[in-house]
């Protein structure tokens, strides 16, 4: 499964629109086979702020671990935002 975080917005930024779009993800999760990878896309974000990743992507990692893996991250934003919640969480995305 592909999420493509850009159907979100491409200034994702406050803690409040990332929990709502996160919720509106989990009626897309809930029918996910065991052995699904999902593969979550930034293409298309111009800003991503930790509150935002927070909110959207910690569940899915602690959720998924393995499972979720990060697609077009070579946005400076995103990867710095990746970076504090990796350091935050204590735990790696896998990225592709």
């Amino acid at each position: 499964m592909i999420i493509e975080l850009k159907k979100f917005g491409t200034t994702l930024l406050s803690r409040q629109t990332g929990k709502e779009a996160a919720l509106a993800c989990q009626t897309l999760l809930k029918n996910i086979k065991k052995s699904e990878k999902i593969e979550v896309d930034f293409k298309g974000v111009l800003t991503f702020s930790p509150s935002w990743g927070d909110e959207f992507l910690t569940p899915l990692l602690k959720t998924y671990g393995e499972r979720l893996i990060l697609k077009n991250t070579s946005n400076l934003s995103v990867q710095a935002t990746l970076d504090i919640l990796q350091q935050t969480i204590g735990k790696n995305f896998s990225k592709n």
